[in-house]
């Protein structure tokens, strides 16, 4: 990877959803602007607050596809990430917030 780039893997739970009553919503259901979260494959050198490994979040629209060894990645600038979810659970039982 070169410079700001980081080489992202879909979730395999984000092509479903479910409504709070239960309802499977499929990916081809056009809800209006919807962020995605992708696991973080490789980062290029210039990236400075995202690491491998890392869940981020981001616009679905605004991005590149490309195929590496029979596997579909996204390629997005550090600049188009929304937000990096924490690694492991929280330290507390207070529960996660935005």
């Amino acid at each position: 990877m070169l410079h700001d780039r980081l080489l992202v893997e879909l979730d395999r739970e984000a092509s479903e959803r479910r409504s709070a009553s239960g309802i499977v919503i499929p990916a081809t259901a056009v809800l209006g602007k919807r962020l995605a979260w992708a696991q973080v494959v490789a980062a290029g050198p210039s990236v400075r607050q995202v690491s491998i490994g890392d869940r981020v979040l981001f616009d679905p629209e605004d991005r590149s596809e490309v195929e590496v060894a029979a596997h579909d990645y996204i390629l997005l600038r550090e600049r188009d990430v929304h937000a990096v979810a924490e690694h492991g659970e929280p330290a507390s039982d207070l529960g996660l917030y935005l």
